[in-house]
C-alpha cells in the first residue's frame, strides 16, 4: 500500500506518517507547512504544497502511485473559527473537496479522514456515541461535518471507501521525544500544564471551577496521539480489505470512554514533573460543556482498535519528555 498523508507535518499527522512508515507502508507527506514543521517529517518524502493546488495534488497522487489518502490537513482552533469562519470553510471544507476531486481524477478512492467530536456540539447524552445528534456550535465543527457529508456522497456516487475518525482530546508525544505537540497559539491543556510547570507560562488558566463534576472542573476524554495514529492504520487496513473484502465505510469515535477532570490532570503532571503548577481560576468559556466522553465500542468491534497508552500517566510522561527536550533546545543545551 502507498499512502499520501495530507497535513503530515502537523501534530497528529506526523505521528501517523511515522507509524505508517515504520510499519513498512510507503508513505508520502503533503503539507504546505503553514502550521506544520519540516523537522517533523524524517521518515518519508515531503511534498510541500497546498490543498487548493488541484494540479499538484493530482500530480503527486499519480507520480507516487498512491493507493489511499489519510487526510489531516485543516485548521483546528475553535475560537479562531468563530473569528474567521470563511477561512475555516475554505480551508477545511472547500480544500477537502479539491482533494476528493483530485483523488477521483487520479483513480484513488480510499480515504481516512481526521474528524472531531466537535461535530456533536453540546451533548444531550453521555457517553457520546456515533449516532448522537450532530449539531456543531462552531464553524470548525461544522466544516468537519460538511466534509463527512461529502465523503458519504462520494461513497454513494463515486464508490469511495472512507472512514471518518472523530477524535476526542488528543495529547501526549512520541516516547523518544523526537516529535511532539507544537501549536501557536497553544490551546491544549496538557502542554499548557507542563509549560506552567517549566515557568514558560506564569500560570495555567483553568476555565471554570463550578461545573457539576467531582472537583468543579471540566471532564474530558484524553487520548494519546500514538493511539490515534494506530487507529488510522487500522482504518486503512479495514478499508483495504486484507482478507479480500473491503470493510464498510463509516464514522468512528476515538476515545477511551473514561473522563478526567482538569485538576486530575494537573495532579498527574505535578507527580510526573516533581513541580508545583501555578493555577489561576477563570470564568467558564462559552460553549464548553461540563463533560465530553466517548463511546468508542464501534472502533473496537469493527477496526479491532483499543487505546493502549492513553492512561494519564503515560500521556503526561511522554509530553513531559517532549517539553523538556524542547526547553533544552531553546536554551542551547
Amino acid at each position: 500500500m502507498r499512502v499520501l498523508v495530507t497535513g503530515g507535518a502537523g501534530y497528529i499527522g506526523s505521528h501517523t506518517a511515522r507509524l505508517l512508515a515504520e510499519r513498512g507502508i510507503e508513505t508520502v507527506v503533503y503539507d504546505n507547512l503553514s502550521r506544520g514543521y519540516r523537522w517533523a517529517v524524517e521518515w518519508c518524502p515531503l511534498v510541500v504544497g497546498d490543498l487548493a493546488d488541484r494540479e499538484l495534488l493530482r500530480e503527486t497522487l499519480e507520480k507516487h502511485r498512491i493507493d489511499a489518502v489519510v487526510h489531516f490537513a485543516a485548521f483546528a482552533l475553535v475560537s479562531e473559527s468563530i473569528e474567521k469562519p470563511g477561512e475555516y470553510f475554505r480551508n477545511n471544507t472547500a480544500n477537502s473537496l479539491t482533494l476528493l476531486e483530485s483523488m477521483r481524477e487520479a483513480g484513488v478512492s480510499t480515504i481516512v479522514f481526521s474528524s472531531t467530536c466537535a461535530v456533536y456540539g453540546d451533548p444531550v447524552r453521555l457517553p457520546l456515541s456515533e449516532d448522537h445528534p450532530q449539531n456543531p456550535v462552531s464553524p470548525y465543527g461544522e466544516s468537519k461535518l460538511m466534509t463527512e457529508r461529502a465523503l458519504h456522497w462520494y461513497g454513494r456516487c463515486h464508490g469511495f471507501r472512507w472512514a471518518a475518525l472523530r477524535y476526542f482530546n488528543a495529547c501526549g508525544a512520541h516516547p523518544d521525544a523526537r516529535i511532539g505537540e507544537v501549536h501557536d497559539p497553544e490551546t491544549h491543556l496538557v502542554p499548557n500544564i507542563l509549560r506552567a510547570a517549566l515557568g514558560r507560562l506564569p500560570h495555567l488558566e483553568v476555565y471554570g471551577n463550578d461545573y457539576p463534576t467531582p472537583d468543579g472542573t471540566a471532564i474530558r476524554d484524553y487520548i494519546h496521539v500514538l493511539d490515534l495514529a494506530e487507529a488510522h492504520l487500522r482504518a486503512l487496513e479495514h478499508l483495504s480489505g486484507p482478507g479480500g473484502t473491503p470493510g464498510a465505510s463509516g464514522v468512528f469515535n476515538l476515545g477511551t470512554g473514561t473522563g478526567h477532570t482538569v485538576r486530575e490532570m494537573i495532579r498527574v503532571a505535578e507527580r510526573v514533573s516533581g513541580r508545583a503548577i501555578p493555577v489561576r481560576d477563570c470564568p467558564r468559556r462559552p460553549g464548553d460543556p461540563p463533560e465530553l466522553v466517548a463511546r468508542a465500542s464501534r472502533a473496537a468491534e469493527i477496526l479491532g482498535w483499543t487505546p493502549r497508552c492513553s492512561d494519564p500517566e503515560t500521556i503526561v510522561e511522554t509530553a513531559w519528555r517532549w517539553e523538556t527536550r524542547e526547553a533544552r533546545a531553546r536554551a542551547g543545551v
